[in-house]
Protein backbone atom coordinates (compact mmCIF):
# COMPACT_ATOMS: atom_id res chain seq x y z
CA UNK A 1 0.00 0.00 0.00
CA UNK A 2 1.89 3.24 -0.98
CA UNK A 3 2.37 6.13 2.14
CA UNK A 4 0.01 8.72 2.42
CA UNK A 5 1.12 12.09 1.55
CA UNK A 6 2.47 14.63 3.67
CA UNK A 7 -0.50 16.66 3.29
CA UNK A 8 -2.72 14.23 4.92
CA UNK A 9 -1.03 13.20 7.33
CA UNK A 10 -0.54 16.58 8.41
CA UNK A 11 -4.27 16.89 9.11
CA UNK A 12 -5.42 16.77 12.80
CA UNK A 13 -8.29 14.95 14.35
CA UNK A 14 -11.32 16.12 13.24
CA UNK A 15 -13.81 15.74 16.38
CA UNK A 16 -16.66 16.71 14.71
CA UNK A 17 -17.07 13.65 12.28
CA UNK A 18 -16.52 11.00 14.75
CA UNK A 19 -19.59 11.84 16.97
CA UNK A 20 -22.47 11.01 15.01
CA UNK A 21 -21.11 6.90 15.01
CA UNK A 22 -20.55 8.04 19.14
CA UNK A 23 -24.04 8.79 19.25
CA UNK A 24 -25.38 6.09 17.65
CA UNK A 25 -24.11 3.90 19.77
CA UNK A 26 -25.12 5.81 23.62
CA UNK A 27 -28.56 5.66 21.91
CA UNK A 28 -28.34 1.93 20.99
CA UNK A 29 -27.54 1.28 24.78
CA UNK A 30 -30.46 3.00 25.49
CA UNK A 31 -29.18 6.59 26.72
CA UNK A 32 -31.33 9.52 26.13
CA UNK A 33 -28.90 11.50 24.31
CA UNK A 34 -29.21 15.70 23.89
CA UNK A 35 -26.85 16.86 21.62
CA UNK A 36 -25.89 20.52 21.83
CA UNK A 37 -22.64 19.82 19.65
CA UNK A 38 -22.81 20.38 15.63
CA UNK A 39 -24.23 24.04 14.81
CA UNK A 40 -26.80 22.02 13.03
CA UNK A 41 -30.88 22.92 14.88
CA UNK A 42 -33.63 20.96 14.85
CA UNK A 43 -36.02 23.71 12.65
CA UNK A 44 -37.68 22.96 9.33
CA UNK A 45 -36.44 24.95 6.24
CA UNK A 46 -38.66 27.41 4.57
CA UNK A 47 -41.48 25.67 3.31
CA UNK A 48 -41.15 28.11 0.21
CA UNK A 49 -37.93 26.58 -0.09
CA UNK A 50 -39.09 23.31 0.13
CA UNK A 51 -41.93 23.50 -2.00
CA UNK A 52 -39.03 25.25 -4.76
CA UNK A 53 -37.19 22.08 -4.70
CA UNK A 54 -39.99 19.81 -5.19
CA UNK A 55 -41.10 21.35 -8.10
CA UNK A 56 -37.58 21.92 -9.59
CA UNK A 57 -36.71 18.51 -8.85
CA UNK A 58 -39.36 17.29 -11.37
CA UNK A 59 -37.80 19.72 -14.09
CA UNK A 60 -35.53 17.34 -16.16
CA UNK A 61 -33.36 20.82 -16.95
CA UNK A 62 -32.70 20.82 -13.39
CA UNK A 63 -30.71 17.40 -12.76
CA UNK A 64 -28.58 18.79 -15.86
CA UNK A 65 -24.92 19.33 -15.56
CA UNK A 66 -25.27 23.11 -13.74
CA UNK A 67 -21.26 23.51 -14.14
CA UNK A 68 -19.43 26.54 -12.76
CA UNK A 69 -21.90 28.82 -14.24
CA UNK A 70 -24.96 27.14 -11.84
CA UNK A 71 -28.70 28.90 -12.37
CA UNK A 72 -28.32 32.46 -13.73
CA UNK A 73 -30.73 33.18 -11.41
CA UNK A 74 -29.31 31.97 -8.00
CA UNK A 75 -26.52 34.37 -8.92
CA UNK A 76 -28.71 37.35 -10.00
CA UNK A 77 -30.89 36.57 -6.86
CA UNK A 78 -27.27 36.25 -4.28
CA UNK A 79 -26.44 40.23 -5.88
CA UNK A 80 -30.26 40.95 -5.32
CA UNK A 81 -30.04 40.24 -2.06
CA UNK A 82 -26.41 41.68 -1.32
CA UNK A 83 -27.72 44.81 -2.35
CA UNK A 84 -31.02 44.48 -0.73
CA UNK A 85 -29.17 43.69 2.80
CA UNK A 86 -25.84 45.36 2.46
CA UNK A 87 -26.33 48.13 -0.32
CA UNK A 88 -23.82 46.54 -2.07
CA UNK A 89 -23.49 45.50 -5.91
CA UNK A 90 -21.81 42.89 -7.53
CA UNK A 91 -21.80 41.55 -10.74
CA UNK A 92 -23.70 37.90 -10.87
CA UNK A 93 -21.29 36.63 -13.19
CA UNK A 94 -17.83 38.22 -12.31
CA UNK A 95 -17.76 38.80 -8.73
CA UNK A 96 -20.04 36.22 -7.30
CA UNK A 97 -19.50 32.44 -7.09
CA UNK A 98 -22.12 29.51 -6.65
CA UNK A 99 -20.90 26.82 -3.94
CA UNK A 100 -21.42 23.66 -2.68
CA UNK A 101 -21.85 25.17 1.10
CA UNK A 102 -19.45 27.95 1.89
CA UNK A 103 -17.11 24.98 3.34
CA UNK A 104 -15.87 23.94 0.10
CA UNK A 105 -15.36 27.21 -0.82
CA UNK A 106 -13.71 28.41 2.02
CA UNK A 107 -11.02 24.99 1.69
CA UNK A 108 -10.67 25.44 -1.70
CA UNK A 109 -9.39 29.08 -2.29
CA UNK A 110 -6.45 28.44 -0.67
CA UNK A 111 -5.29 26.20 -3.24
CA UNK A 112 -5.60 29.03 -6.04
CA UNK A 113 -2.91 31.13 -3.63
CA UNK A 114 -1.01 28.85 -0.96
CA UNK A 115 2.06 26.52 -1.49
CA UNK A 116 4.92 25.92 0.37
CA UNK A 117 6.07 29.05 2.48
CA UNK A 118 2.98 30.90 1.99
CA UNK A 119 1.26 31.42 5.46
CA UNK A 120 -2.60 31.72 6.00
CA UNK A 121 -3.26 33.34 9.50
CA UNK A 122 -6.22 31.17 10.85
CA UNK A 123 -7.93 31.91 14.39
CA UNK A 124 -7.49 29.59 17.17
CA UNK A 125 -9.78 28.13 18.05
CA UNK A 126 -11.89 28.11 15.03
CA UNK A 127 -13.72 26.49 12.17
CA UNK A 128 -11.34 23.22 10.93
CA UNK A 129 -11.72 24.40 7.02
CA UNK A 130 -9.41 27.36 7.35
CA UNK A 131 -6.64 25.10 8.72
CA UNK A 132 -7.52 21.85 6.55
CA UNK A 133 -7.29 24.13 3.19
CA UNK A 134 -3.94 25.02 4.45
CA UNK A 135 -2.47 22.25 5.26
CA UNK A 136 -3.94 20.55 1.90
CA UNK A 137 -2.73 23.43 -0.43
CA UNK A 138 0.95 22.95 1.64
CA UNK A 139 0.50 26.09 3.18
CA UNK A 140 1.69 27.50 6.59
CA UNK A 141 -1.22 27.71 9.37
CA UNK A 142 0.17 30.47 11.52
CA UNK A 143 -2.51 30.17 14.43
CA UNK A 144 -3.65 33.16 16.35
CA UNK A 145 -5.12 32.56 19.80
CA UNK A 146 -8.46 34.51 19.83
CA UNK A 147 -9.04 34.79 23.81
CA UNK A 148 -10.80 37.22 25.80
CA UNK A 149 -7.65 39.61 26.05
CA UNK A 150 -8.47 40.92 22.63
CA UNK A 151 -12.35 40.29 22.64
CA UNK A 152 -11.14 37.19 20.19
CA UNK A 153 -10.57 39.21 17.17
CA UNK A 154 -7.28 38.67 15.63
CA UNK A 155 -4.71 41.68 15.48
CA UNK A 156 -1.95 41.36 13.12
CA UNK A 157 -0.24 44.08 14.56
CA UNK A 158 0.48 40.76 17.48
CA UNK A 159 1.45 38.57 14.43
CA UNK A 160 5.58 38.25 14.07
CA UNK A 161 6.90 40.77 10.47
CA UNK A 162 8.42 37.85 9.30
CA UNK A 163 5.59 36.23 9.11
CA UNK A 164 3.28 38.73 7.66
CA UNK A 165 5.63 38.87 5.05
CA UNK A 166 5.21 35.69 4.08
CA UNK A 167 1.11 35.92 4.66
CA UNK A 168 -1.24 35.20 1.83
CA UNK A 169 -4.42 34.71 3.68
CA UNK A 170 -6.01 35.72 6.52
CA UNK A 171 -9.71 34.52 7.52
CA UNK A 172 -11.77 36.44 10.06
CA UNK A 173 -15.47 35.01 11.17
CA UNK A 174 -17.66 37.52 12.72
CA UNK A 175 -20.25 36.54 14.22
CA UNK A 176 -17.42 34.15 15.31
CA UNK A 177 -18.11 30.46 15.62
CA UNK A 178 -17.08 29.14 18.25
CA UNK A 179 -16.49 32.17 20.67
CA UNK A 180 -19.91 33.98 19.55
CA UNK A 181 -17.98 37.09 19.33
CA UNK A 182 -18.24 40.38 16.84
CA UNK A 183 -16.55 42.46 15.38
CA UNK A 184 -16.62 46.31 15.84
CA UNK A 185 -16.98 48.27 12.33
CA UNK A 186 -14.01 50.11 13.04
CA UNK A 187 -11.61 46.61 14.46
CA UNK A 188 -12.69 45.65 10.21
CA UNK A 189 -11.21 49.14 8.74
CA UNK A 190 -8.35 48.58 10.53
CA UNK A 191 -7.69 45.11 9.11
CA UNK A 192 -8.99 45.94 5.87
CA UNK A 193 -5.79 48.42 5.88
CA UNK A 194 -3.24 46.52 7.10
CA UNK A 195 -4.09 43.94 3.98
CA UNK A 196 -4.42 46.19 1.68
CA UNK A 197 -0.81 47.31 2.68
CA UNK A 198 0.64 43.83 3.07
CA UNK A 199 -1.10 42.37 -0.13
CA UNK A 200 -2.98 39.67 2.02
CA UNK A 201 -6.30 38.54 0.87
CA UNK A 202 -9.24 39.33 3.55
CA UNK A 203 -11.20 35.75 3.80
CA UNK A 204 -14.53 36.96 5.25
CA UNK A 205 -17.02 34.08 6.46
CA UNK A 206 -20.19 35.80 7.06
CA UNK A 207 -22.13 32.36 7.59
CA UNK A 208 -23.42 34.13 10.70
CA UNK A 209 -24.64 37.44 9.22
CA UNK A 210 -28.18 37.15 10.02
CA UNK A 211 -28.01 35.19 13.62
CA UNK A 212 -27.83 37.89 15.81
CA UNK A 213 -30.14 39.06 18.61
CA UNK A 214 -30.77 42.39 20.47
CA UNK A 215 -30.74 44.83 17.66
CA UNK A 216 -27.55 44.32 16.53
CA UNK A 217 -26.80 43.99 12.82
CA UNK A 218 -23.84 42.15 11.53
CA UNK A 219 -22.06 44.16 8.80
CA UNK A 220 -20.56 42.84 5.41
CA UNK A 221 -16.63 43.30 5.41
CA UNK A 222 -17.69 45.26 1.91
CA UNK A 223 -18.98 48.07 4.28
CA UNK A 224 -15.16 49.10 5.01
CA UNK A 225 -14.20 51.38 1.77
CA UNK A 226 -11.50 49.78 0.61
CA UNK A 227 -11.65 45.77 0.93
CA UNK A 228 -13.33 45.16 -2.60
CA UNK A 229 -9.63 45.52 -3.38
CA UNK A 230 -8.36 42.59 -1.27
CA UNK A 231 -11.48 40.78 -0.24
CA UNK A 232 -14.28 37.88 -1.00
CA UNK A 233 -16.93 37.40 1.78
CA UNK A 234 -18.94 33.70 2.34
CA UNK A 235 -22.23 33.16 2.88
CA UNK A 236 -24.13 30.00 3.80
CA UNK A 237 -27.70 29.05 3.66
CA UNK A 238 -26.87 26.18 6.60
CA UNK A 239 -27.52 28.23 9.46
CA UNK A 240 -29.85 31.21 8.78
CA UNK A 241 -32.24 28.72 6.90
CA UNK A 242 -31.82 25.82 9.01
CA UNK A 243 -30.77 24.04 5.43
CA UNK A 244 -27.46 22.52 6.85
CA UNK A 245 -27.45 19.24 4.73
CA UNK A 246 -28.33 21.66 1.10
CA UNK A 247 -24.78 22.31 0.95
CA UNK A 248 -25.27 25.78 -0.44
CA UNK A 249 -23.79 28.92 -0.47
CA UNK A 250 -21.76 31.92 -2.20
CA UNK A 251 -18.29 33.83 -2.23
CA UNK A 252 -18.96 37.09 -3.59
CA UNK A 253 -16.25 40.07 -3.83
CA UNK A 254 -13.33 40.94 -5.47
CA UNK A 255 -13.55 39.62 -9.06
CA UNK A 256 -9.72 38.33 -9.24
CA UNK A 257 -9.83 36.23 -6.32
CA UNK A 258 -13.51 34.92 -7.07
CA UNK A 259 -12.75 34.31 -10.34
CA UNK A 260 -9.43 31.73 -9.27
CA UNK A 261 -11.92 30.08 -6.46
CA UNK A 262 -14.09 29.41 -9.43
CA UNK A 263 -11.33 28.19 -11.55
CA UNK A 264 -10.10 26.12 -9.19
CA UNK A 265 -13.49 24.90 -8.27
CA UNK A 266 -14.07 23.93 -12.15
CA UNK A 267 -11.38 20.84 -11.96
CA UNK A 268 -12.91 19.81 -8.73
CA UNK A 269 -16.73 19.76 -9.09
CA UNK A 270 -19.44 20.59 -12.00
CA UNK A 271 -21.89 22.65 -9.72
CA UNK A 272 -24.10 22.63 -7.00
CA UNK A 273 -27.85 20.59 -7.93
CA UNK A 274 -29.51 23.24 -9.86
CA UNK A 275 -33.25 21.97 -8.01
CA UNK A 276 -31.53 23.39 -4.33
CA UNK A 277 -30.02 26.79 -6.09
CA UNK A 278 -33.84 27.05 -7.01
CA UNK A 279 -35.00 26.40 -3.60
CA UNK A 280 -32.06 29.14 -2.65
CA UNK A 281 -33.97 31.36 -4.81
CA UNK A 282 -36.95 31.13 -2.77
CA UNK A 283 -35.25 31.42 0.79
CA UNK A 284 -33.36 34.26 -0.30
CA UNK A 285 -36.75 35.82 -2.18
CA UNK A 286 -38.71 35.23 1.73
CA UNK A 287 -35.49 36.40 3.76
CA UNK A 288 -37.81 39.46 5.24
CA UNK A 289 -40.61 37.88 6.42
CA UNK A 290 -39.09 34.28 7.52
CA UNK A 291 -36.06 35.08 8.85
CA UNK A 292 -37.39 37.32 12.31
CA UNK A 293 -39.76 34.68 13.15
CA UNK A 294 -36.89 32.25 12.82
CA UNK A 295 -34.16 34.45 14.83
CA UNK A 296 -36.97 34.88 17.31
CA UNK A 297 -36.80 31.07 18.14
CA UNK A 298 -33.27 31.12 18.27
CA UNK A 299 -33.67 34.14 20.51
CA UNK A 300 -35.66 32.20 22.80
CA UNK A 301 -33.35 29.23 23.24
CA UNK A 302 -29.93 31.79 23.85
CA UNK A 303 -32.08 33.18 26.52
CA UNK A 304 -33.12 29.67 27.85
CA UNK A 305 -29.08 28.43 27.62
CA UNK A 306 -27.56 31.29 28.93
CA UNK A 307 -29.74 30.88 31.82
CA UNK A 308 -29.98 27.45 32.51
CA UNK A 309 -25.86 27.20 32.21
CA UNK A 310 -25.85 29.83 34.88
CA UNK A 311 -28.31 28.74 37.19
CA UNK A 312 -25.59 25.26 36.82
CA UNK A 313 -22.79 26.64 37.97
CA UNK A 314 -21.12 28.17 34.31
CA UNK A 315 -20.43 31.87 33.31
CA UNK A 316 -21.54 33.05 30.05
CA UNK A 317 -23.10 35.96 28.64
CA UNK A 318 -25.75 36.23 26.17
CA UNK A 319 -24.11 36.70 22.82
CA UNK A 320 -25.17 39.32 20.46
CA UNK A 321 -24.79 36.79 17.25
CA UNK A 322 -24.06 33.13 16.27
CA UNK A 323 -25.48 29.91 17.44
CA UNK A 324 -23.28 29.49 20.29
CA UNK A 325 -22.22 29.34 23.67
CA UNK A 326 -18.48 29.64 24.85
CA UNK A 327 -18.25 28.89 28.11
CA UNK A 328 -15.02 28.75 30.16
CA UNK A 329 -14.22 26.24 32.35
CA UNK A 330 -12.52 26.13 35.95
CA UNK A 331 -8.76 26.22 36.29
CA UNK A 332 -7.26 22.43 35.62
CA UNK A 333 -10.43 21.04 33.81
CA UNK A 334 -9.69 19.75 30.37
CA UNK A 335 -11.94 20.49 27.82
CA UNK A 336 -11.63 17.17 26.58
CA UNK A 337 -11.95 15.42 29.79
CA UNK A 338 -14.79 17.41 30.70
CA UNK A 339 -16.69 16.83 26.98
CA UNK A 340 -15.89 13.37 27.55
CA UNK A 341 -17.54 12.15 30.69
CA UNK A 342 -20.64 14.61 29.83
CA UNK A 343 -21.09 12.53 26.98
CA UNK A 344 -20.33 8.99 28.00
CA UNK A 345 -21.89 8.89 31.74
CA UNK A 346 -24.97 11.67 30.95
CA UNK A 347 -25.62 11.51 27.31
CA UNK A 348 -24.59 15.04 26.67
CA UNK A 349 -22.80 16.46 23.35
CA UNK A 350 -20.73 19.54 23.80
CA UNK A 351 -17.57 20.34 21.77
CA UNK A 352 -14.14 20.59 23.85
CA UNK A 353 -12.62 23.69 23.17
CA UNK A 354 -9.11 21.70 22.41
CA UNK A 355 -11.41 20.10 19.67
CA UNK A 356 -11.18 23.54 17.54
CA UNK A 357 -7.68 24.06 18.40
CA UNK A 358 -5.01 24.26 20.77
CA UNK A 359 -6.08 27.78 21.80
CA UNK A 360 -9.70 26.86 22.64
CA UNK A 361 -8.31 24.75 25.71
CA UNK A 362 -10.32 26.17 29.16
CA UNK A 363 -13.71 26.58 27.01
CA UNK A 364 -16.57 24.73 25.53
CA UNK A 365 -19.11 25.52 23.21
CA UNK A 366 -22.77 24.42 23.15
CA UNK A 367 -25.14 25.08 20.32
CA UNK A 368 -28.85 26.40 21.36
CA UNK A 369 -30.51 23.76 18.39
CA UNK A 370 -32.48 22.47 20.48
CA UNK A 371 -35.80 23.34 22.61
CA UNK A 372 -35.25 25.31 25.83
CA UNK A 373 -36.37 22.17 27.87
CA UNK A 374 -33.79 20.11 26.46
CA UNK A 375 -31.06 22.87 26.71
CA UNK A 376 -32.47 22.89 30.43
CA UNK A 377 -31.75 19.22 31.09
CA UNK A 378 -28.49 19.64 29.21
CA UNK A 379 -27.40 22.26 31.25
CA UNK A 380 -28.41 20.10 34.61
CA UNK A 381 -26.64 17.01 33.50
CA UNK A 382 -23.21 19.78 33.06
CA UNK A 383 -23.37 20.84 35.86
CA UNK A 384 -23.47 17.53 37.43
CA UNK A 385 -20.60 16.46 35.41
CA UNK A 386 -18.85 19.93 36.15
CA UNK A 387 -19.37 19.47 40.17
CA UNK A 388 -17.64 16.05 40.27
CA UNK A 389 -14.89 17.03 38.61
CA UNK A 390 -14.18 19.61 40.69
CA UNK A 391 -15.22 18.34 43.95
Amino acid sequence: MPAFTHRFTSLPFYLLATIPQKKRELVARGVDVIDLGAGDADLAPPPKAVEALAAAARDPAMSRYGFGLGLPAFREAVAAWMERRFGHRFDPLTEIVPLIGSKEGIAHLEFAYMQKGDVAIIPDPGYLAYLGGALLSEGEPYMYPITPRTDFLVELDDVPPDVLKRTKLLFLNYPNNPTAAVAPLDYLARVVARCRELDIVLVYDNAYSEMTFDGYVAPSIFDVPGARDVAIEFHSFSKTYNMTGWRVGWACGNPAIVGALAKVKSFLDTGQFMAVQRAAIAALDGWAEWVPGNMAVFKTRRDAAVAAFRANGFTCEPPKGSMYLWLPLPPGVSSMAFHERLMNEEGVVVLPGAGLGAGGEGFFRISFITSPERIAEAARRAGKVLRAMTA
